[in-house]
């Protein structure tokens, strides 16, 4: 089977994900811009989560770009990298309606470890699926930046449970290496 209708329903969980992300926004009951700073964690936790959901979609779609079939593992291991995205909305509201408190940064981080891990877990059942020599496999490679972004994900959920800004600061560094879109698989492509 061809990969159109996995990558049509991952858009439409992207979507929702974002959305329900967007509404767990409050807006502040007074109109003075000092009434902004009560939820500026909460803002700031947005941020960071838009950012990462944009990059997790950017690259499932231009990791799809090259998949010329997929089969019901590869299902099931698409739907295991949306699940550890589904519980980024409720991280980031228990994040940033707690000042980034240690617990809910830790929690934060496991659920982006899962989702890396997801990823790694989807390419690898794609792989399964496609010659050693095919496009796919070209345009993954070694996966290097995969590999130190789980590394310091450990690092910073480890970190969160004495100093959670410094782990905010570790995801903030992978979502800084991820925002260059991949370009393996363009580069792939075009070659």
């Amino acid at each position: 089977m061809t990969s159109a209708r996995l990558e049509a329903f991952s858009d439409g969980v992207f979507a929702i994900l974002i959305t329900i992300l967007v509404l767990e926004l409050r807006a502040p009951a007074a109109a003075g811009a000092a009434a902004l700073r009560p939820v500026l964690p909460a803002f700031l936790g947005y941020l960071l989560s838009f950012v990462f959901l944009g990059i997790y979609w950017s690259n499932h779609h231009h990791l799809l770009q090259v998949v010329e079939q997929v089969d019901g593992r590869v299902l099931w291991a698409n739907l295991h990298l949306l699940f550890w995205l589904s519980l980024i909305p409720f991280a980031t509201a228990w994040m940033g309606s707690t000042s980034f408190a240690p617990v809910p940064v830790a929690l934060y981080g496991g659920l982006l470890l899962g989702a890396a891990l997801g990823y790694f877990v989807l390419t690898r059942a794609l792989l399964a699926l496609h010659a050693a020599d095919s496009t796919l496999a070209r345009a993954l490679g070694r996966d290097l930046k995969g590999r130190v972004s789980v590394g310091i994900y450990v690092g910073a959920v480890v970190l969160a449970c004495r100093w959670p800004l410094a782990a905010c600061a570790l995801y903030v560094l992978v979502a800084v290496m991820w925002l260059v879109p991949d370009r393996r698989i363009e580069r792939t492509l075009a070659g």
